[in-house]
């Protein structure tokens, strides 16, 4: 049996990436075999394919890491879902096609009012901004908490989180556009960093004081001046480095605000810790659920489009979370029934 995905078969840059027939994937014992409908483009996803992320798999292989859809078959020690069951899961990769498998500790049913497109940019954007604000930094309520990078897939979802924990936000983007898309998500304040210099900005806001954590996927030019503002005892969260640029930090500036500065890896954690990291699940899905929550899906594509979505991406185009749609024969009868 062969299904649709799109293949890297060496790395190289992502344009060299194809649509190919391929053989399905089965199950092992653990896993769970999945009909994927969406798949959520990640900026890693782009370094992957070109050999410059720290994992790097075998090849050939499809990229994407995050897909939702409808259980088709489990393995044999499988007990947590059934076929049929919509759910998200973590693939590490496979993502970018008709079906996908995955660990059965990484799948997680989805509530019935979630959209298949917002489940696929749901589980590595919502979990890391909670293991980054609830575990690592222990955020607080009525602390105030600066988002770098706000608009982005990762960006909102910190906005949504540190609202939802009590706290106070301030988006800081590249556009006002961008920023009027964070306030709709929850941001107290902003500051578009193309036009204000960010440290001058900060000090009208928080006086002072500084802010108490800083959250960073963005890495380059605003992480010293984001760190400059910290407050005593805060906290520098490292999400990620969108820019592209791993910036070097005085390390006096910890010393001297007696701050700390934090590594986030939810995908180690999630793997370390299945138990926990399925209790954070929950407690979003509760939220979700509430309302509380409100995914952002910048913009969808067919896996045909997969070269736009990931262009968009990794170009920092993206406002929200971009998605990949799955048109198969097989999910198109599923969802329909």
């Amino acid at each position: 049996m062969t299904m649709r995905a799109v293949i890297c078969r060496e790395f190289a840059p992502r344009a060299d990436l194809v649509v190919d027939d391929v053989p399905a994937p089965t199950p092992g014992v653990d896993e769970v075999l999945i009909d994927v409908a969406a798949c959520g483009i990640n900026f890693f996803d782009g370094l992957m394919v070109e050999g410059n992320y720290q994992t790097k798999p075998d090849r050939p292989f499809s990229p994407g890491s995050e897909v939702a859809g409808i259980v088709r078959a489990v393995g044999s020690n499988v007990t947590t879902v059934t076929r049929g069951t919509r759910v998200l899961a973590f693939t590490g990769t496979g993502g970018y096609a008709e079906q996908a498998v995955a660990q059965a500790r990484s799948v997680h049913p989805i509530p019935d009012d979630m959209r298949f497109e917002q489940a696929a940019g749901f589980v590595i954007t919502y979990a890391t901004s909670h293991h980054a604000l609830k575990d690592r930094a222990a955020l607080q309520a009525g602390e105030t908490v600066l988002v770098l990078g706000a608009a982005g897939g990762v960006g909102l979802t910190a906005i949504e989180i540190a609202k939802q924990m009590g706290a106070k936000v301030i988006a800081a983007a590249s556009t006002d556009e961008k920023l009027d898309l964070c306030r709709s998500h929850g941001a107290d304040e902003t500051i578009n960093y193309t036009n204000d210099d960010l440290r001058t900005r900060l000090k009208e806001i928080c006086g002072k004081t500084g802010v108490d954590v800083v959250y960073d996927p963005v890495g380059g030019g605003m992480a010293e001046a984001a760190i400059r503002s910290l407050a005593i005892n805060g906290r520098y969260l490292v999400i990620g480095f969108a820019s592209g640029d791993i910036p070097k930090i005085p390390l006096n500036l910890l010393l001297l605000k007696q701050s700390s500065l934090i590594g986030v890896f939810w995908g180690a954690f999630a793997r370390a810790n299945p138990d926990m990291n399925a209790a954070n699940m929950a407690e979003l899905f509760d939220w979700f659920q509430a309302g509380h929550l409100n995914p952002h899906i910048g913009s969808e594509y067919p896996m045909d489009r997969y070269a736009e979505a990931l262009d968009a991406v990794m170009e920092r185009r993206a406002q929200g979370k971009v998605v990949l749609t799955m048109q198969s024969a097989e999910m198109k009868k599923r969802t329909s029934e």
